[in-house]
């Protein structure tokens, strides 16, 4: 009965550890880039899917809106999206470049291609409708 516990506990502990069965772990979703404007143009240029958020750490919007850009981007359908941070107290030249009068804005990309941008969005599926815009 013992040993059965044992096989129990360690088939469940595989079970929760990839590595253990020789399988490797999840990919995770790319966390958010700095701004650099060889990494954006690459990345336009392969085509991949986008999204410039001006974020200040003053912001209470900006704080709202990490958490739910860092789930969508861990979903599957947005593996391939690429999230790039512009700081919007010391950039202020991309600001201008980019047409960005506040903090807490998100700029949806298809490629090279703007397709949305937002200022001061909390919800949720609002958010995500943009980020599917980069699809």
């Amino acid at each position: 009965m013992k040993n059965r516990r044992h096989v129990l506990a360690l088939a469940g502990l595989a079970l929760t550890c990839p590595i253990l069965l020789g399988t490797p772990a999840p990919a995770r979703a790319a966390e958010a880039l700095p701004f650099s404007d060889a990494a954006f143009e690459a990345a336009q240029k392969a085509g991949k899917p986008v999204l410039v958020a001006v974020s200040a750490p003053w912001c209470p919007i900006c704080r709202t809106q990490k958490p739910i850009l860092a789930k969508l981007a861990a979903e599957p359908r947005f593996k391939d999206l690429q999230i790039f941070d512009i700081d919007f107290d010391s950039q202020k030249d991309l600001l201008r470049r980019l047409n960005v009068r506040m903090q807490s804005t998100l700029i949806a990309y298809k490629g090279a291609t703007e397709v949305g941008r937002s200022v001061g969005e909390t919800q949720p599926e609002w958010i995500e409708g943009l980020v599917e815009k980069t699809l």
